[in-house]
């Protein structure tokens, strides 16, 4: 895959940082988190101004190069790849008032914005806003933001899509309790808010309307919300595949067997891997491509388009998985060490296909609405 950048006059290379990334993925795993330096790399990659309006600074860049950007950063690791897809965020914030935008973006379009919304917490309306307090998980990267959203309900506001309160990284406590299998470093903490008034005009109802019109704030908010997701899962089997290639290529057997990489086996599993990731990849960036282009067109989407995004996810998600766990089951026993890289990309891929945005529930609901039939809420 080609190295992306969004606008080569503005952003460095992208390798130097991937390269960074790889290097220090025991640093990422003890530590937790993704460090500052590495979110001001995603910074200066275009990663947070990707679909900020022009008028703010941003770039405006397709769907598809962003999503390519988000499958490279996760090939290096796939926490680093699930924090810098939180780049996305921004389109979150596209349905909070054009004035408000223009105080967020003020000091320039790279504002780091992360947040949770599960489960809602009551809040009170007062003063022209609302009073916030309340407990929120898997704050992913919310360590290296800048901005912080949170859901929130409101008496006398039912169903539909989640509204969120927006607040300074000063006005939440992080508690750090994010103790998983997978994508440990992606620091999903608890986020906590203790009596924090938000005034209305920072206030958006998640997946809403955007107060300014751009063609890359018309892509489907929530299916863009899956969609960046799974595709850390295809970066990471990506990756996968590479490496247990280069354990083949370069490992002889202790017992004085044939190499790894000249046995039938493993070159029948290769190439299955390599058909399966390739087929789901490809039919991922298709579905993108024609949303886009629908877009463009200014034709009106119909809910089995964006049933079809979900469904793409869903496939890319458990396909990545899939072809992480053959790479590290063909490993043997070099693959069960903490400190192989395989053994971290398998942990990741499955947390990737455990999401609720591609869980199993997912397929039911897809065909549910290609079959012209109700969806649950907030599907697709």
């Amino acid at each position: 895959m080609s190295v992306v950048q969004l606008r080569s006059d503005e952003t460095p290379p992208l390798e130097p940082l991937l390269d960074n990334i790889r290097s220090r993925r025991a640093e990422l795993q003890a530590l937790g988190h993704i460090p500052q330096d590495i979110v001001q790399g995603f910074q200066a990659a275009g990663v947070y101004r990707a679909f900020v309006p022009k008028q703010f600074g941003g770039t405006e860049i397709t769907p598809m190069a962003f999503l390519r950007l988000i499958e490279k950063i996760s090939s290096a690791d796939g926490s680093a790849g699930w924090v810098a897809s939180f780049g996305f965020g921004t389109k979150y914030l596209s349905s909070l008032p054009a004035d408000t935008l223009a105080e967020i973006y003020a000091d320039g379009p790279d504002l780091v914005f992360a947040g949770a919304v599960f489960p809602p917490q009551l809040a009170v309306r007062e003063n022209g806003g609302y009073r916030v307090k309340g407990r929120w998980g898997f704050g992913s990267g919310s360590l290296g933001a800048s901005l912080i959203g949170v859901g929130i309900r409101v008496d006398g506001e039912g169903g539909g899509l989640p509204r969120m309160a927006v607040m300074p990284r000063s006005k939440v406590k992080i508690e750090e309790n994010w103790e998983v299998m997978g994508m440990f470093a992606t620091g999903s903490h608890d986020l906590v808010v203790d009596d924090v008034h938000v005034p209305e005009h920072y206030t958006l109802i998640r997946g809403g309307t955007p107060s300014i019109d751009t063609m890359i704030y018309r892509y489907p908010t929530m299916g863009m919300a899956a969609q960046v997701l799974s595709v850390v899962g295809l970066g990471v089997a990506r990756e996968a595949i590479d490496e247990i290639v280069r354990l083949a290529t370069r490992k002889n057997s202790i017992t004085g067997a044939p190499s790894i990489a000249d046995r039938p086996h493993f070159q029948i599993a290769y190439a299955q891997m390599e058909a399966a990731l390739g087929s789901a990849r490809a039919w991922f960036y298709e579905v993108t491509e024609m949303i886009w282009n629908k877009i463009q067109a200014g034709d009106e989407l119909s809910q089995q388009d964006l049933a079809m995004i979900r469904i793409a996810c869903t496939n890319a998600a458990r396909v990545g998985a899939d072809v992480t766990r053959r790479a590290f089951e063909m490993s043997g026993t070099t693959g069960i060490f903490k400190s192989h890289p395989l053994s971290r990309h398998v942990q990741d891929a499955m947390v990737v296909a455990q999401h609720a945005f591609m869980n199993d529930g997912t397929w039911q609901s897809g065909g549910s609405v290609l079959l012209g039939n109700g969806a649950p809420p907030g599907y697709p």
